[in-house]
């Protein structure tokens, strides 16, 4: 992730604002999962930097 902001408090504001967009996505795809009776599975989301995500959720798959 790259911050654009140059000084401290807009670059607080931009991680702020990371946040909230994640969480505000991690709610929707729940909320969306229990409505269908499904299980929410977060784990194949996880992302290392410079994998596939589809490389990265298949090693962390139990």
């Amino acid at each position: 992730m790259v911050l654009r902001s140059k000084s401290p408090e807009l670059v607080r504001q931009e991680i702020w604002g990371h946040l909230c967009c994640h969480y505000a996505i991690r709610t929707l795809m729940a909320d969306t999962a229990t409505a269908t009776d499904h299980r929410p599975v977060f784990s194949p989301a996880i992302c290392v930097p410079g994998e596939p995500l589809a490389t990265a959720g298949a090693r962390r798959s139990p």
